[in-house]
């Protein structure tokens, strides 16, 4: 009998160590699959941007973008002006990703393939004997979209600006020039005439101050709400433009003017710390719109522009700006969980690859008069958070549940209060 109450003890304690061996072994293997959450997203990300970028990119570097790009539009008239929509749009969202580099990984390899291209691109572009040469002075639009090519151009300037050869340089240079002969409306678009400025500042040197300081001080003073929040000119609109436009190019133009150590510099040093501090609210507030299930509403206008409707959270991101008590591995969770949610509804997609209006699929009703193929890539304005390199912490670490998604799930968390 003892010698069987031994054995049994034996057993059972063999018994007890493996379950107990695999149980570790488990919980190792789920921490490990965690860790490599940021992996995972990041690859998806990089390939869906690649996804949406490809049509345009090799079309225009074939000079065929006029030639092959669809152009699906609400009012008639809007072909002249799409194909510096889809560039300038797609550039400025694919722009820090690309201003990484080229190195020996498969993405690196990926990067100095986009890089080429648009390069090219920039070539065709605004050449005037080629075949795709956009319109940068005819009509209103070409100012809101020669400023997101800049936006593109600043985002990064050592790969996609340095390099060109001067012809090219000259040529990009005259374009935005162009545009000096639209007047902008008195809303979000002065941002705009402000941005091609900052941008010829940069490329130039010097640059007209007039329609810089008209931007800065209408929304610095006179368009701010409180809260982080700016009308859209001197009436609230209840819909994203302060993450489509108004929020990150004045953060940019901001910093370009102290780049360029203007006389003024202090002044706008004072004034880009008040404009950080909004955003940073505005950055909280987009986040907190973020459902658990990657949802959020369908507010205002041009909300076929898609997750470019949280361009401002990527940018600070970016930027390594994020608000307070806000982890990166939750921003990095949230804006993946609401572009995957997008991306793969059915209809996304013309079975050619471009993208077509709506929010969730292809929605043509959703659509305003000035909204056609090419203003959709405004998307593209949500994948800034790939311009941190793999190895930033951003792509550490497990996924963390973002505001909604903790509060929705009983967590005890302290939400943020209001400022001025």
């Amino acid at each position: 009998m003892k010698k069987f109450i031994v054995v049994f003890t034996a057993m059972s304690f063999l018994i007890t160590s493996v379950s107990v061996s695999g149980q570790n072994a488990s919980r190792s293997t789920l921490k490990n699959n965690h860790n490599q959450d940021g992996k995972k997203e990041r690859k998806y990300l990089v390939e869906s941007l690649i996804k949406i970028a490809n049509p345009v990119l090799t079309a225009l570097s074939q000079n065929q973008l006029v030639a092959k790009m669809p152009v699906e539009e609400v009012a008639k008239g809007r072909e002249q002006f799409t194909h510096l929509e889809a560039f300038g749009r797609l550039l400025a969202g694919m722009a820090p990703w690309i201003e990484l580099g080229p190195d020996n990984s498969p993405e690196g390899q990926l990067r100095e393939k986009y890089i080429l291209l648009a390069r090219r691109c920039l070539h065709n572009a605004t050449d005037p004997q080629s075949q795709d040469f956009m319109n940068f002075d005819q009509g209103s639009q070409p100012v809101v979209d020669a400023a997101f090519l800049v936006q593109a151009l600043l985002r990064a300037p050592k790969l996609l600006w340095d390099p060109l050869d001067q012809k090219t340089k000259n040529n990009i240079i005259a374009a935005l020039k162009s545009t000096r002969v639209i007047t902008p409306y008195n809303s979000n678009w002065l941002f705009f005439s402000a941005m091609i400025e900052a941008g010829l500042l940069k490329f130039t040197g010097s640059c007209e101050m007039a329609p810089v300081q008209k931007a800065i001080d209408s929304f610095l003073h006179k368009w701010y709400l409180g809260d982080g929040i700016y009308g859209d000119g001197p009436v609230f609109h209840w819909d994203y433009y302060n993450s489509y436009v108004i929020q990150p190019m004045f953060l940019e133009v901001l910093h370009e003017l102290i780049e360029a150590n203007v006389p003024d510099k202090a002044k706008y040093e004072k004034e880009e710390a008040i404009v950080l501090t909004r955003a940073k609210r505005y950055a909280y507030v987009l986040e907190s719109l973020i459902s658990p299930e990657g949802t959020y509403p369908p507010l205002g206008r041009s909300l076929a522009y898609r997750f470019g409707a949280f361009q401002l959270l990527s940018q600070m991101a970016l930027m390594q700006q994020l608000p307070e008590g806000v982890k990166p591995q939750e921003v990095r969770a949230a804006l993946y969980t609401v572009i995957k949610r997008q991306l793969s509804a059915p209809g996304t997609f013309d079975k050619n690859g471009w993208l077509q209006i709506g929010m969730v699929g292809h929605q043509p009703a959703i659509a305003q008069g000035y909204i056609s193929t090419g203003s959709l890539y405004l998307c593209s304005e949500a994948f800034l958070i790939l311009g941190l390199p793999p190895e930033n912490n951003f792509w550490e670490g497990p996924d963390a549940d973002w505001i909604a998604k903790k509060v929705w799930g009983g967590d005890n968390v302290s939400i943020h209060h209001s400022i001025d």
